[in-house]
């Protein structure tokens, strides 16, 4: 008897990507491709993203396939629709996937799923951290990358596997915007994360920053002047590559002080891309014994997708 996976899919602002998981393993498989940016450019119109995601979806497929190895029985489709669970979220670069996720469906005879990108980043965590218990409990969930900057608490729901209410959100930038337009303007490939992660890991010096703080949110556009003014006066680009992360780090540290003040001594997750910053990890655990997605998954990816979609499928079949 064959194996049966729920297809996760995700067509986020910069990454194609799909996903298979194993209901009865619980093993996932996932490919991606980052959608191309053009040298010095800071990031793509929606319009460009979903012409990317139209000629990249199918590749993914592909390569998905292929590391399988065989034909898969597809039990029920997941897709990110929205950016975050609220009314009115809305990107047209999802829109590709749920066409895909759609067309499957039907043509399978199967059910497709709908989830936000946010709960995706959120259950790829839970789900690598290793500690699915998470599902059945509170949490506070911080998303932090180049689209969203957010603190939300996370408590179980039936109906949608957990609800997310926002806590705590950026004022200005998100922190990943942040770190690509230093980046892009010390001449690093965007999305800059990584290069950026490497020039820091360079730098032997303490560094102090103020961060910009209001109770549970944030601003965090005074980086990219702080930054500026260090390259005006001829800064080591190692010294303004961990100032930008630095930055980034406490001011999360403050975010997540401040509102743990206010829900006590329950558990905190990061997600995102940005949390795959080796600078920022470490410090957030120094401090809070956070958990976070595995590297692989801190980035955009259909693996919390699909998991999510195992839940769902679990949860149809047991009211059945």
């Amino acid at each position: 008897m064959s194996s049966k996976y729920i297809l996760g899919i995700d067509t986020s602002n910069y990454t194609t990507s799909a996903a298979l998981y194993e209901l009865e393993t619980g093993k996932l498989l996932h490919r991606r491709m980052l959608l191309p940016v053009a040298h010095g450019a800071k990031g793509l119109r929606q319009s460009d993203a979903v012409f990317h995601h139209t000629q990249q979806l199918h590749k993914v497929m592909a390569q998905l396939s292929t590391a399988l190895g065989e034909k898969p029985d597809i039990a029920a489709v997941a897709v990110s629709a929205r950016p975050r669970e609220q009314e009115g979220s809305y990107m047209p670069c999802f829109t590709v996937g749920m066409n895909t996720a759609y067309s499957i469906g039907s043509l399978l005879h199967v059910p497709v799923y709908e989830f936000s990108h946010q709960s995706g980043h959120i259950a790829a965590a839970v789900y690598s951290s290793g500690h699915k218990e998470l599902f059945e409990k509170e949490f506070i969930a911080f998303h932090v990358s180049g689209g969203t900057t957010e603190a939300v608490f996370v408590k179980p729901d039936k109906d949608r596997i957990f609800n997310a209410e926002i806590v705590g959100k950026t004022l200005d930038l998100h922190a990943g915007q942040a770190i690509d337009r230093v980046g892009v303007s010390m001449g690093l490939k965007f999305p800059c994360g990584i290069e950026l992660e490497k020039l820091a890991l360079a730098c032997d010096k303490k560094i102090k920053v103020k961060t910009c703080v209001k109770g549970s949110d944030c601003c965090l556009s005074g980086i990219e002047n702080i930054c500026a003014k260090m390259a005006e006066n001829n800064t080591d680009k190692s010294e303004i590559a961990l100032t930008c992360l630095m930055f980034v780090e406490k001011t999360l540290e403050k975010m997540c002080e401040n509102i743990l003040q206010k829900y006590g001594d329950i558990p905190v997750i990061f997600a995102g891309g940005v949390m795959s910053d080796s600078i920022i990890r470490d410090a957030l655990y120094k401090r809070f014994g956070c958990l976070f997605a595995s590297a692989e998954l801190s980035s955009d990816n259909a693996a919390g997708t699909a998991v999510l979609g195992a839940a769902a499928f679990a949860s149809l079949t047991q009211s059945n």
